[in-house]
C-alpha cells in the first residue's frame, strides 16, 4: 500500500458482528472499497472473540481497492469473564469469587493473546493469565491461582504447558 493514499479507519466492533453501518461503513464508503468485503473480513478475523469488543484497524488504499485489516486483542480480563460467563469482576476479590476456570481456559486466553505477551515461554505468559484471573476474582481448578503459579514453578504442570509463545 503506498504510505501517501493510505486511508485508515479505526473500530471497535462485536466479534464475529461486524455490519456495513457506522463506523465502518461510512468510513470505508468514500475510499470505492466494498464494503461487504471489509466487513466480512473483519467479521472472519475477529469470530473468535465472539460476544466481545474488539478493537480493528482497517487500512484502505483507495488508488488500489486493497485494504488490510488488523486486530487488537480484548484484554486479558475480558477474554477470562467470557470465559467465566460473567460481566464483571468481584468487587472483593478475597471474599468473593465470581467463578472458577480450568487450566485449559486459562490457555486459551493465553493463545489468545500470544501476539502481544511479553512473556518468553508459554509457561510464563500462564502465570501472567493466572495473575489476572486472581485479580477478577476467579479461582482456577478450584483454587487460589497463585497456588496454580507455585505449582508451575515446582515443575507440576510441565507435560500440559508445552506449546511455544
Amino acid at each position: 500500500m503506498s504510505e501517501t493514499e493510505r486511508v485508515v479507519v479505526k473500530a471497535l466492533v462485536t466479534g464475529g458482528k461486524a455490519s456495513g453501518g457506522p463506523p465502518i461503513g461510512p468510513a470505508v464508503g468514500p475510499t470505492g472499497i466494498n464494503i461487504k468485503d471489509v466487513v466480512d473480513a473483519v467479521n472472519e478475523k475477529t469470530q473468535m472473540f465472539k460476544g466481545l469488543s474488539v478493537p480493528v484497524r482497517i487500512e484502505c488504499d483507495p488508488e488500489t481497492k486493497q485494504f488490510e485489516i488488523f486486530v487488537e486483542t480484548p484484554s486479558t480480563s475480558s477474554l477470562l469473564l467470557k470465559e467465566l460467563g460473567a460481566s464483571k469482576g468481584s468487587s472483593s476479590r478475597i471474599e468473593e469469587k465470581i467463578g472458577d476456570l480450568t487450566l485449559d481456559q486459562v490457555k486459551e486466553v493465553v493463545k489468545a493473546k500470544k501476539d502481544i505477551f511479553l512473556d518468553k515461554t508459554f509457561k510464563a505468559a500462564v502465570k501472567s493469565v493466572l495473575g489476572t484471573a486472581l485479580s477478577i476474582g476467579a479461582t482456577v481448578e478450584g483454587e487460589n491461582p497463585r497456588v496454580i503459579q507455585k505449582r508451575i514453578d515446582n515443575g507440576e504442570y510441565d507435560d500440559q504447558l508445552t506449546e511455544e509463545i
